[in-house]
């Protein structure tokens, strides 16, 4: 599991080039990518951005290309070979004509005007497309490793919460029953002191706590929220992006806890339902960060 913030950059040398790539992300709902190079590389945004979503599944990603030619890396010399000739064949005429030695040399026919020349290379823009998204990778192997460690400190902070959650869960169910008794006992003594020395109608007191009892009853939704830790326990094992998914699972857990809240009736209780509500919303926060 991984995280939705990370950093990561890579340099290389390739192809005479020297290219970095640097990127940085933040939490967000979707995948939102942003490629900032230099004006002349712009079609390197729809390839940067292809590879990002090949390996990143949602977050605010920033990525940042910069493109450096070597020194001389975009240069090419070229040769006048048919001038070249030409001044050869002058030199050739000379030694003969005038009885010259001919000692003509490579450095002698290129310091000749216009023999060389030079040009700028037009760039190859589906291999620097290709070198960008080779370190580009590189970078995101290095964002993938600080993410991961992230994710495990997350997932191990939520495996805390939903644990205490839990327990809180046994709490509740073991006060259910005694919740019901209580009331019981509070409604004979009340109907004693109503009815005085009247004898007091035992099967009315078991209708009327078995009424109680069946509208506050919490057996299905603790249930269910155990359900639901079980299921976010094996999410959090998940190799896949499962942000989206805990997300709507912790919605799930926090409308149980309020109909448990509602239900209750008890200060006890609540006290304990405000507990669970609390390391839920908890539990929302941190997965906010997960991809």
């Amino acid at each position: 599991m991984k995280s939705m913030t990370g950093y990561g950059r890579a340099r290389e040398e390739l192809n005479g080039r020297t290219i970095t790539v640097e990127l940085r992300a933040v939490n967000h709902r979707y995948l939102d990518c942003t490629v900032k190079a230099p004006r002349q590389y712009g079609f390197l945004d729809d390839a940067v951005k292809k590879a990002a979503a090949a390996r990143i599944a949602r977050g605010k990603v920033e990525i940042f290309v910069s493109v450096e030619m070597q020194e001389g890396g975009d240069i090419a010399v070229t040769v006048n070979h048919a001038l070249a000739k030409r001044y050869l064949d002058a030199l050739h005429d000379l030694s003969e004509t005038y009885g010259l030695r001919d000692d003509v040399t490579v450095a002698v026919l290129a310091k000749m005007p216009e023999v060389l020349g030079s040009e700028r290379i037009e760039q190859d823009a589906d291999e620097l497309i290709r070198d960008v998204t080779d370190v580009f990778g590189k970078a995101c192997d290095g964002f993938d490793q600080m993410r991961l460690r992230e994710g495990e400190k997350l997932a191990e902070d939520v495996r805390g919460r939903c644990a205490a959650i839990e327990r809180m869960v046994s709490e509740v169910e073991k006060r259910s029953p005694e919740r019901v008794r209580e009331y019981r006992e509070k409604l004979r003594a009340r109907m004693q002191e109503v009815l005085a020395d009247t004898s007091i109608d035992e099967t009315r007191i078991l209708t009327e706590a078995a009424i109680y009892a069946d509208k506050t009853a919490v057996d299905e939704e603790t249930v269910r929220l155990r359900s639901h830790l079980h299921q976010l326990d094996g999410m959090l094992k998940e190799t896949q992006p499962v942000g989206r998914k805990l997300d709507f699972l912790v919605q799930e857990m926090n409308r149980e806890a309020n109909t448990i809240g509602s239900k209750a009736n008890d200060v006890d209780m609540a006290r304990i339902v405000v507990d669970i509500k609390s390391e839920i919303e908890k539990i929302r926060e941190q997965i906010q960060n997960i991809e």
